[in-house]
């Protein structure tokens, strides 16, 4: 066991919360606009578009979508892979896990509310997660996300990462990889070891070569930022692992072009909209990358006649929500853009930096915090010298270990 100080376990936690709840509230923020051009959007919220949260199509605020509801069972599915290695020393079995994991969002999918297990070994309808009704709801999943599962591919704990499609919907790279592999960077694990991890899970539901990378490269940068590397640091290193797997090619250009797009100059819709409409995982991470790494203008408070105060540019916003709502604001998969986006802000800054006025209204998070405090209490336990280590954390029901 490793024992971190006080502040590297605060921080650790801080940044894992962080990356589940920013992630929940890019995906709200996106959410009502997802499917709108940036006219349509310019031409209903003004000319900067979405400022803050929206009401969706129903008239609700801080909706989320299939991002973060898939982001939350990977999250839960390595927890329970991890609880099985710790406990019983049986390793090599996270895709499995991680794959009945998706088993059990898929039933979320398909039914109004928790169905009743099969007897007491099934695999899938089992654990608290599945038991939360707001998740019980259909928002718009891809349908390789949908069709793949049906496909039962489990990939090998070691599959080589050699370019060749996976058996599952070979064509399809959709951004259905990249958006629910966030987690997979937060284990702790070296970052090669996350982005081979991700990799492989993606083929769960997509073959495309790229889609498998770019949910490597965003595994990848989130380890770097849990470790506390900057976010320009984060993706170099991407791309310095990027380049070690054949057909890595499509990625690569996929990033680089958005980290040299973050350096010219202020940011704009068009840019981001430039890099593609990031419904497939090289496009949505790049969007992202380039939001969360793009310098947005310092805003300044301007005084009137009387003491009056007003803000350019309007509303008053942080560096955070800036960033936030560059990656949401285009024609194209705005939820997705906005959950990437918000995974690496928040594990870059933890939640303190969270905007709390769109995070009380992000639904869902207190679900998405209680998980987040549980991968946190898995995966990097830090016990004082006088405790006894406990294999176990959770109750048995919470996590099972089969």
């Amino acid at each position: 066991m490793i024992r971190q100080s006080w502040d590297e376990s605060a921080a650790k936690r801080a940044r894992i919360r962080g990356c589940l709840l920013g992630g929940a509230i890019g995906d709200a923020l996106g959410n009502p606009i997802e499917f709108l051009s940036l006219r349509s959007i310019r031409e209903t919220y003004g000319g900067t578009g979405i400022t803050t949260l929206v009401p969706d199509g129903s008239g609700v605020v801080g909706r989320v979508t299939d991002d973060t509801q898939m982001t939350l069972f990977t999250a839960e599915g390595l927890i329970r892979a991890h609880a099985r290695s710790s406990s019983k020393g049986i390793e090599g079995s996270e895709t499995a896990v991680v794959r009945h994991a998706y088993l059990r969002w898929l039933d979320t999918q398909n039914h109004p509310g928790p169905p009743p297990a099969e007897g007491t070994g099934d695999l899938v309808r089992s654990g608290w997660l599945r038991t939360q009704p707001w998740l019980y709801a259909r928002r718009a999943p891809g349908n390789a996300c949908l069709s793949g599962l049906t496909a039962q591919h489990v990939p090998a704990p070691r599959a080589p990462l050699d370019g060749t499609p996976g058996p599952v919907n070979p064509g399809s790279k959709g951004c259905g990889t990249v958006m629910r592999s966030a987690p997979f960077g937060l284990t702790g694990l070296d970052p090669r070891d996350c982005f081979e991890l991700a990799a492989r899970c993606a083929t769960i539901t997509h073959g495309h070569p790229t889609g498998s990378y770019a949910a490597g490269a965003l595994a990848a940068m989130i380890a770097c930022l849990l470790d506390g590397e900057s976010l320009e640091g984060a993706t170099l290193r991407a791309l310095e692992l990027l380049a070690r797997y054949p057909r890595h090619e499509e990625t690569t250009a996929a990033l680089r072009k958005a980290v040299d797009l973050a350096a010219e100059g202020d940011p704009t819709a068009e840019k981001a909209e430039s890099l593609g409409g990031g419904w497939v995982a090289e496009e949505a991470l790049a969007i992202a990358v380039y939001s969360a790494l793009a310098r947005t203008p310092a805003q300044q408070i301007l005084y009137g006649p009387g003491g009056k105060i007003s803000y350019d540019p309007a509303p008053p916003r942080t560096p955070v929500q800036a960033a936030l709502l560059l990656s949401v604001n285009h024609s194209g998969d705005s939820d997705s853009t906005g959950s990437i986006c918000g995974n690496l802000l928040g594990a870059h800054h933890g939640d303190l930096r969270l905007p709390p006025s769109w995070l009380a209204l992000t639904e869902g998070r207190g679900t998405i915090a209680e998980l987040a405090d549980d991968f946190a209490s898995e995966f990097h336990r830090s016990v004082e010298l006088y405790e006894p280590y406990d294999d176990v954390v959770f109750p048995r029901d919470r996590y099972p270990l089969s």
